[in-house]
């Protein structure tokens, strides 16, 4: 499980050309399948008159997916994802769009294109590491509040919010990989009277 992943912060571009043909390659942050559908959708509206928009993405949750747009298989779409891959970068699409110019490439001659124009791009994004969060939600009765917040401090969590009523509330966040330690030792200090929810 991961607390952290490398990401571009912004959109970033790079141009080459082989024999006649131009390659516009285009970096962009994405969150999901459907923002990466929509930032395809909008390329292909602006570059219009191109001849190819091959393109992959690779996501946080684990989903990646390429697309030789009418390229010979596996000379387009899979080297752009190879080279998001071998970046180590998440949360990102790559569009490779290409204006033919009349001399035919080779399927060989279009994986280094392709795969040349993303290194290119991603060489330009400025890349961040985004760290994440997990928030967990704990209700539990007053007199073991001690124990509670003992634990908490323990483990690093970031207390979001609290709340006393009959019961007590409290919201803290913390990296993923230590929530399953954290769960068990407020189990252990508070004799399983605490009751905790992961916050979806």
């Amino acid at each position: 499980m991961t607390d952290a992943y490398r990401t571009i912060a912004a959109p970033a571009t790079a141009r080459i050309a082989r024999k006649k043909s131009r390659f516009i390659a285009e970096a962009f942050p994405v969150t999901s399948i459907d923002n990466a559908r929509d930032s395809l959708t909008a390329v292909r509206k602006r570059l219009h008159d191109a001849s190819h928009y091959c393109s992959a993405y690779r996501l946080l949750d684990g989903t990646s997916h390429s697309e030789d747009a009418g390229e010979p298989s596996g000379s387009a779409g899979l080297p752009i994802l190879q080279q998001i891959e071998s970046s180590e970068l998440l949360n990102v699409l790559v569009v490779v769009t290409r204006y033919f110019g009349g001399v035919k490439l080779g399927v060989g001659g279009l994986v280094r294109a392709y795969g040349d124009a993303t290194r290119e791009a991603l060489a330009a994004a400025h890349i961040v590491e985004r760290t994440l969060r997990v928030e967990v939600s704990i209700h539990f009765p007053i007199e073991v509040n001690s124990s509670v917040m003992a634990t908490i401090h323990r483990h690093n969590a970031h207390v979001e919010e609290i709340a006393y009523t009959e019961h007590a509330n409290v919201r803290v966040a913390l990296p993923p990989s230590r929530v399953e330690r954290f769960r068990d030792a407020l189990i252990e200090a508070t004799g399983n009277r605490a009751r905790i929810e992961v916050v979806e």
